[in-house]
């Protein structure tokens, strides 16, 4: 009952954006009992917006379609609202048996590494969103019994989306000192990320998480942010982050396939939302927008990716042509078109099957 009730206030609020997510979501909800979220401000949906952060998303001109700020770093909607909406978990009203439909923990700022993302204060780490599960694990034991709570978390469906800011927001970012990548190669901090990864997914594991999909890194070095700080590199994309981002991905696909071998019992799926999102800019007016490389929601910058979305920024006129929202997250229109590829995708996308056959084993 709480499913439909809490969509059809969602969708009160508005209508029209969210119609065809709350199809989608009734209809994936037959075969996954909750929804349980991690990751960053890819898929925050406002649990930033209860802690001292200085990444935030909570005021205009964010969330302008979906009719107010929400705490969500895009206009509309994040890529895990379009399968299915799940409340933050420090919103005050995520409690009680609302938990029993799932949780979003993700945290804007957020990392693999603890160490990411001290430049905005206050966020919420992967460790410490997974700890934050485990109580939410131990609330749902209390209300239904740990029989009953162990099947409902081990049919249901755990995402993650992790790992930009690991980049973005620590090894990249430039320091009055030495720069970090002057002291650490490439290669060791990428196998420092996929090492402690491997200790977090494992843990979900352990907590009863059996269906899992991983997401991988997107093509960084083409967000208005990064075109902005590398002007040398003209209208294309900046190499190194996106050199990153595909030496990450390729360990991190080679670690889901070590965890399906040797956690038995669980089914991890890799969605490669590089090779999505690579597809998208590559494409753009064949997938209907005009616009791949700047920000909508802009103020300084040849791209407008200079200074975060705020109260001061200029929107563009149709955001639904834009592929990028700020100078960091994709657009509604551009969440759309991943969320489905992730939902309905061949083995180009996600594999080895996608989140609708994997909500169906």
């Amino acid at each position: 009952m709480g499913f439909f009730l809490n969509r059809k206030l969602i969708s009160e609020i508005v209508p029209g954006i969210l119609t065809v997510s709350i199809l989608v979501g009734i209809c994936f909800a037959k075969n996954v009992p909750a929804n349980f979220v991690f990751g960053d401000s890819l898929v925050d949906v406002g649990n930033n917006n209860y802690i001292v952060s200085l990444s935030k998303a909570n005021y205009v001109p964010n969330g302008v379609d979906f009719g107010m700020p929400t705490g969500r770093y895009t206009n509309g909607r994040t890529i895990v609202d379009i399968i299915d909406f799940t409340p933050p978990y420090l919103a005050p009203t995520t409690a009680g048996h609302v938990v029993l439909q799932g949780v979003n923990y993700a945290s804007g700022g957020g990392g693999i590494l603890n160490k990411t993302g001290t430049i905005f204060g206050g966020r919420i780490n992967l460790d410490a969103q997974i700890d934050n599960f485990a109580n939410t694990r131990q609330d749902i034991i209390s209300m239904i019994g740990a029989p009953a709570a162990l099947k409902l978390i081990g049919s249901a469906l755990f995402s993650v989306t992790i790992g930009s800011n690991d980049f973005i927001n620590n090894y990249l970012v430039p320091v009055i000192s030495v720069p970090e990548q002057k002291l650490i190669s490439p290669q060791v901090f990428v196998a420092t990320m996929i090492s402690r990864y491997r200790l977090q997914l494992t843990r979900l594991h352990n907590l009863g998480a059996r269906k899992i999909v991983v997401a991988n890194v997107g093509p960084i070095g083409c967000i208005p942010y990064q075109r902005d700080s590398n002007p040398a590199a003209g209208d294309n994309c900046v190499n190194l982050p996106n050199q990153l981002a595909q030496l990450f991905n390729t360990q991190l696909k080679c670690l889901i396939t070590e965890l399906n071998t040797d956690l038995q019992g669980s089914q991890f799926a890799y969605a490669d939302v590089y090779h999505i999102v690579e597809d998208i800019l590559q494409n753009f007016i064949s997938y209907g927008f005009e616009n791949a490389n700047s920000a909508c929601c802009y103020l300084v910058g040849r791209f407008g990716g200079l200074i975060p979305c705020g109260p001061p920024s200029k929107v563009c006129r149709d955001r639904s042509k834009y592929v990028f929202w700020d100078p960091y997250h994709p657009s509604d229109a551009s969440n759309v078109i991943i969320a489905r590829r992730l939902l309905d995708g061949d083995s180009n996308d996600i594999t080895p099957m996608n989140i609708r056959q994997l909500a169906g084993l």
